[in-house]
């Protein structure tokens, strides 16, 4: 903003102190052209009231015919100068030229005020900038910065969204067979019975049903709901309830290097999922090294080194040698080398063969022998399409090594995944606590690896 400053000029109904404009002479050739104005001028400032010894010396009386009444001039302002007879005489010192023959009126000087200086005064009338302009465009501009839209940031990312849009297509067929349920638009004991039937149909097993129905009548009771829709949010509820002991991040760093077990049955995806994680901490800046200790399944070495290579990743490898002496080597350079992380991958085998759950028990022995904390992860990989069968392996694998996660894969085809319900009112009966789901996959690329999410599952699952 500018300010443009100005002198201030007197009113124009306030003479100087001790002084008397001095009039202008009319010329007396041109009577005709020059009178007019020194005659208006002089009348506006006497009034048309002026005497003899008030004019001063030398100036031409005005004409004979001027108006009695003055124009438009409030009848006091003549009062001030008609009071004071003596300051007439200083008049023409004042600096008011003789009148003499074809001179013009002499102009008013700006310093000395006068009431008929109407164009020195013209500027004051100018109305200065607007100040309601600023006004005006401040409140358009302030609301559009102080309150900003909404950003989506709520809104799932890009790629977790198209994730959760192929997890719900591979729990499609439960989720069908569930919302069936809620066609009807009545809540009666006819509705709790199709529910169960189909909560048994998902592999959620009979006491998993069983304690969700009874919450589920609860939580019904509770909110007096009445439209079978209603319903269906309540069971999402309830279910994400149950499993939320089981969301739990994987802890990275505490340990250095942080070594990991990974075990499970034949066929579950170990390998694959060990070349997913190992992606996951490579953009997240660890440095992995891999341990092949899976030395009886064919090419298994090189199904892992592939992985390595993809990953850009060092991989600790021998033919024909013991799983456990591969471990120990890996646990120890990883030392020596200042890895991050170290994951080891074993055989598959079932949980009924005692002797390979004995050679596990083994390997466990021997990387706490180059480790006194080792191994601070043993993961469990289940395969999503076995149903209650993942609960016994969960049992059998727990009691053998002490799980402390779980990866639970292949939710991309007919995988019903109520099976995670069981586990989870099993976890509850644990004496060590909840043995929590760090993440499920549900397909082949690297991306189909993810966190698991006791909201998401439940909703995915129920639509």
């Amino acid at each position: 903003m500018f300010s443009f400053f100005k002198k201030k000029s007197a009113p124009p109904d306030a003479p100087a102190p001790g002084a008397v404009p001095a009039p202008v002479a009319a010329p007396a050739a041109e009577p005709s052209a020059a009178a007019p104005a020194p005659a208006s001028w002089w009348q506006r400032l006497t009034g048309g009231a002026k005497t003899a010894e008030q004019a001063p010396e030398g100036a031409v009386p005005p004409a004979p015919a001027a108006p009695a009444t003055p124009p438009a001039v409030p009848p006091a302002l003549p009062a001030t100068p008609v009071a004071s007879p003596p300051v007439a005489a200083p008049a023409p010192a004042v600096g008011a030229p003789a009148a003499g023959r074809g001179a013009m009126p002499a102009p008013v000087s700006a310093a000395t005020p006068s009431a008929g200086a109407a164009p020195p005064l013209a500027p004051a009338h100018v109305p200065p900038a607007p100040p309601s302009v600023p006004a005006v465009i401040a409140p358009a501009v302030a609301p559009v910065v102080a309150v900003p839209q909404p950003s989506p940031a709520p809104a799932p990312a890009p790629a977790r969204a198209g994730w959760l849009d192929r997890l719900k297509n591979g729990l499609r067929k439960t989720g069908s067979s569930i919302a069936q349920v809620f066609t009807g638009t009545r809540i009666d004991d006819a509705l709790y019975e199709e529910l169960e039937a189909a909560l048994l149909m998902a592999d959620a097993g009979v006491k998993a049903s069983e304690h969700l129905l009874a919450d589920l009548k609860r939580r019904v009771k509770d909110s007096k709901a009445t439209e079978p829709a209603a319903v269906r949010g309540l069971l999402a509820d309830a279910l994400a309830e149950l499993l939320r002991p089981l969301e739990r991040g994987l802890e990275i760093g505490r340990h250095e290097p942080t070594v990991m077990m990974v075990v499970g049955v034949n066929g579950a995806g170990k390998t694959t999922s060990i070349g997913k994680l190992t992606k996951h901490l490579a953009d997240a800046d660890q440095r992995v090294l891999l341990a092949a200790a899976d030395t009886f399944r064919a090419a298994a070495r090189e199904q892992l080194g592939i992985w390595a290579d993809r990953n850009k990743v060092e991989i600790v490898s021998q033919e024909g040698a013991d799983p456990a002496a591969v471990t120990f080597d890996a646990v120890t350079a990883a030392k020596a080398r200042g890895r991050d992380v170290v994951i080891a991958d074993t055989a598959g085998r079932l949980p009924t063969q005692l002797h390979l759950m004995e050679e596990l028990k083994k390997i466990k022995r021997v990387i706490a022998k180059a480790d006194g904390s080792a191994p601070h992860e043993v993961l469990l990989v289940v395969d999503g399409n076995t149903g209650q069968n993942a609960l016994a392996q969960v049992k059998s694998f727990d009691e053998a090594l002490g799980l402390t996660g779980l990866i639970v894969t292949k939710l991309d085809g007919t995988a019903k995944g109520g099976v995670l319900a069981a586990i989870a009112l099993w976890a509850r009966e644990r004496a060590a606590g909840a043995v929590p789901v760090y993440f499920i996959g549900v397909g082949e690329k690297l991306e189909d690896l993810q966190t698991f999410s006791a909201r998401e599952f439940a909703q995915a699952l129920l639509e």
